[in-house]
């Protein structure tokens, strides 16, 4: 496996149109992959405008598909075609008729590697992130070994435990991948919105140096009801540097190549793992 991995980004405006967005998607992917992209990551519920805002309604349920399906079969084509991998965060109808928020990793070769299913489901405030109307939560952290790098896929509000972050590290995880859907409400936009934006990045960035692994957080731009996201999708590094950042509003691509050669380094200097007393269950 090499030390060197290239990271794409897709910071994306979505429309309410699942198709429209799904060529977007593609389109902005083969775009990270002309420029040398070898892992392309897209924001949470990219299909879609973000539902989860009230008033909660029954005819979201419709945007939900099975995994695999037509949109994992389109970037399973992309992605064997130019041997990347692809993380996709789906609204998930199982075969038992439950609804789960849901990141698929798509292989090399085309295939669905394995799903992760978000484990932390907002419910606050109701009229902004009423998630747990529409999903239920998964129940464990997953991580792919793919020939780039060994990944851990969490979602969103999963930023805000410590817990997931060092389970997903200690199952071997180098980098952490959070597609994301955040932004302000029109309180936090006239009172607290600054703090709150800027401890959204300290607690990933902090997730990085606790245990010793590069952090990637996508999220999406544009207004959408009353949320306006903050976009700001970044990468950050094992010492909790900031590499690259996207704008606050823009549509734009991150493409940045990492060197996962840090992590050895920074682990026999801070060997954070190695000495914590605290046991971690299915460690």
């Amino acid at each position: 496996m090499s030390k060197n991995v290239t990271l794409g980004l897709i910071q994306m405006q979505c429309s309410t149109d699942p198709k429209e967005n799904l060529v977007k998607g593609l389109k902005k992917a083969e775009e990270c992959i002309a420029k040398g992209a070898q892992i392309v990551v897209l924001p949470e519920l990219f299909l879609s405008h973000y539902f989860c805002q009230g008033p909660k309604d029954k005819k979201y349920f419709d945007l939900a598909g099975p995994i695999p399906g037509p949109t994992t079969a389109a970037f399973g084509e992309l992605a064997k075609k130019n041997k990347v991998v692809v993380v996709c965060s789906l609204f998930e109808k199982s075969q038992a008729g439950k609804f789960f928020n849901t990141i698929a990793v798509i292989g090399v070769n085309g295939e669905v590697m394995g799903t992760y299913r978000k484990i932390h489901i907002p419910s606050l405030p109701p009229d902004f992130y009423a998630e747990n109307y529409y999903f239920e939560p998964g129940s464990e952290t997953k991580v792919f070994k793919t020939p780039y790098a060994t990944i851990g896929t969490l979602i969103c509000y999963d930023q805000w435990f410590p817990e997931v972050a060092r389970m997903a590290t200690v199952q071997g995880a180098q980098i952490l991948l959070y597609p994301t859907a955040i932004g302000w409400t029109p309180a936090q936009l006239s009172s607290r919105g600054p703090a709150e934006y800027e401890a959204w990045q300290i607690t990933q960035r902090s997730h990085g140096i606790d245990n010793n692994v590069f952090v990637a957080a996508v999220n999406r731009v544009g207004q959408e009801k009353d949320l306006k996201f903050w976009g700001t999708s970044f990468v950050s590094d094992p010492y909790g540097q900031v590499l690259v950042k996207a704008s606050l509003d823009k549509e734009e691509n991150i493409i940045i190549t990492i060197d996962l050669g840090v992590i050895d380094e920074m682990r026999r200097e801070w060997p954070f793992l190695d000495e914590r007393r605290i046991k971690v269950e299915n460690a």
